[in-house]
């Protein structure tokens, strides 16, 4: 394990990329969200690069107007399963609902995830911000926003629960004596709750690190208190270095008042590097990029934080329209932070829908600049490590590993070999302990 801090990298690899119309591009696989084959060599070619892991999103609602990536993926756990088979060393994550999943059944997933790749298994977890959820699962109506993280919250402490069924030595497999338990290490969680109401213990053994490594995204009040107290890595946007230090601070300083270590929270802003040769090349492959992105397609996609509303029932060169409040059932920091910007900077609503497709931000440059982008956020407080979120893939996370990566390495801030086994080792974050162990020891 690293004796110095290092930033951390995730890759999210969301088929040809975060842009509504990266499928257009000249350099995208147009059917990447469901080739395995395409999926398989970009986890290796971020494995050999020594980033930290992959990460797969996933969502439970689609219409016509969803990204296209949306409309057509992989279920992820089936995929990291598969990814599992082809990989040694990068950690491999991915969304999973809590608000449509069961805890028991979404606690066995993992533990089997985690041994198949031999600890490397992350889960991001989402409360679902879709209203059209709901349809798909025989749910009369989406739970609104706070009681989402409150159903959330306990659901975690169950999925911990069941994790720590059995002690890591419980199974002893003695054929001479036919023992194949030892019973004493075998726990139930016999949990009754406000939502859940569950026996255990979990039917299968405990990982090869305890528990996946958890994520979380959310930037709502409710959802940085519920990342302060579960999660080991917190997506985030930061759209500037003092929204990024704003927020860091801030949830450090909630993880220590819930009794956790601040340094074993990782936060991880988001960000697409577009990386030229020179500047202006750099700007000419964002202009490329931007412009593949129709005003339709731009509707389209900024409908979707506001559960699909038909933007074009607005005038495009009017200012932002006044939407109210969607935050209830929805993406309540996402659309805050939507109509927040739109009425800081006057934006129309034409504006602002091509802005939501292909943002314009700060790791935009030549690969020193970029590095230093990097390095200043690492060095500032803003960020632990960054999620890489290409807007055209695989070009994005390919030029950032041929021409940034390097210069990291050069100036010690970034691993040129893996350091552990397991993706909570890599990350530089203990190996949770068994609570039932931990009482024994203490005793």
């Amino acid at each position: 394990m690293t004796t110095h801090r290092m930033l951390r990298f995730g890759a999210f690899l969301a088929g040809t990329g975060g842009n509504m119309a990266s499928w257009r591009h000249p350099n995208a696989i147009a059917d990447a969200a469901i080739n395995l084959d395409y999926y398989r060599w970009l986890t290796k070619r971020a494995e050999a690069a020594k980033l930290d892991f992959a990460f797969f999103g996933d969502g439970l609602y689609i219409s016509e107007k969803s990204h296209p990536n949306f409309l057509n993926r992989f279920e992820p756990l089936t995929l990291l399963a598969a990814l599992a088979m082809e990989t040694a060393h990068i950690g491999l994550a991915a969304t999973l609902s809590t608000t449509y999943t069961d805890p028991y059944t979404v606690a066995r997933q993992f533990a089997s995830i985690d041994h198949i790749s031999k600890g490397r298994a992350g889960w991001n977890i989402v409360t679902s911000p879709l209203e059209g959820s709901a349809l798909n699962y025989s749910r009369p109506e989406h739970p609104e926003h706070d009681l989402r993280y409150r159903m959330a919250d306990e659901y975690l402490e169950v999925a911990k629960g069941l994790w720590d069924s059995w002690e890591a030595d419980a199974f002893v497999r003695d054929k001479a004596r036919g023992r194949f338990i030892d019973a004493s290490k075998m726990h139930r969680l016999n949990h009754r709750g406000e939502f859940y109401s569950v026996q255990g213990p979990l039917n299968i053994s405990r990982s090869p690190q305890g528990r996946p490594v958890l994520i979380q995204a959310g930037s709502s009040e409710a959802g940085k208190s519920f990342a302060a107290r579960h999660a080991d890595a917190v997506f985030t946007g930061g759209a500037s270095l003092a929204d990024g230090a704003r927020f860091y601070q801030d949830v450090k300083q909630r993880a220590a008042r819930f009794g956790r270590a601040p340094e074993e929270i990782m936060i991880m802003p988001g960000c697409g590097p577009i990386v030229g040769s020179t500047m202006a090349e750099a700007e000419a492959k964002y202009e490329e990029i931007a412009n593949l992105v129709s005003i339709e397609d731009a509707l389209n996609y900024l409908g979707r934080y506001f559960n699909d509303i038909d933007f074009t029932q607005y005038d495009l060169d009017a200012p932002f329209p006044d939407l109210g409040d969607f935050g209830r059932n929805g993406w309540e920091s996402t659309t805050d932070r939507i109509k927040e910007l739109a009425r800081a900077e006057n934006l129309t609503l034409r504006q602002m829908a091509l802005r939501s497709t292909t943002t314009k931000h700060a790791f935009i440059g030549t690969p020193e600049y970029v590095a230093d982008t990097m390095q200043a956020w690492f060095e500032a407080g803003a960020a632990d490590g960054f999620m890489l979120t290409g807007a055209v893939l695989p070009d994005g996370l390919i030029d950032f590993i041929d021409h940034v990566l390097p210069i990291l390495q050069a100036r010690g801030l970034f691993r040129t070999e893996y350091e552990a086994a397991t993706l909570h080792g890599n990350l530089g974050l203990p190996i949770p302990a068994n609570r039932y162990a931990m009482r024994e020891a203490v005793r």
